[in-house]
């Protein structure tokens, strides 16, 4: 079986520099780099406020219409990253959403291929009220 160790040191810095540079070319509106963040599979689903990607063409799509800009995300609340071993981590973040009373929320599954490196091959954003909360 597999080695599942949660949270060795080394991975969760790996994927958490990973997740940094995907949320800066978010910004930036760098679309090789959002786009090299992805598996390029037909497989790979992102779930956004206003779209749904299924397949790496609509999810690149998407990028390419989206405007550049810090987006959504007013400031951070809580971001909690997870590795199981080497090769599997899950990454969530909490935020605020700009101008709005909502909160948040972001994941993404992450997956290490042996001729690829790290890949996302599913992510959601989605929001809530306040109420919700409690």
């Amino acid at each position: 079986m597999t080695d599942l160790t949660p949270n060795l040191p080394e991975i969760v810095a790996e994927v958490a520099a990973l997740f940094e540079a995907y949320e800066q070319a978010l910004v930036d509106k760098n679309v090789e780099v959002l786009d090299a963040t992805f598996w390029n599979s037909p497989y790979t689903i992102r779930y956004a406020l206003h779209e749904n990607g299924y397949g790496f063409d609509e999810i690149h799509g998407h990028r390419v219409r989206r405007p550049p800009g810090p987006g959504i995300k007013e400031k951070r609340i809580r971001l909690e990253i997870l590795t199981l071993g080497r090769d599997i981590a899950t990454v969530n973040l909490e935020f605020k959403v700009r101008g709005r009373d909502l909160i948040g929320r972001q994941s993404q599954n992450w997956v290490r291929f042996p001729d690829l490196g790290w890949k996302v091959i599913a992510a959601h954003v989605s929001t809530m009220n306040d109420e919700a909360l409690y």
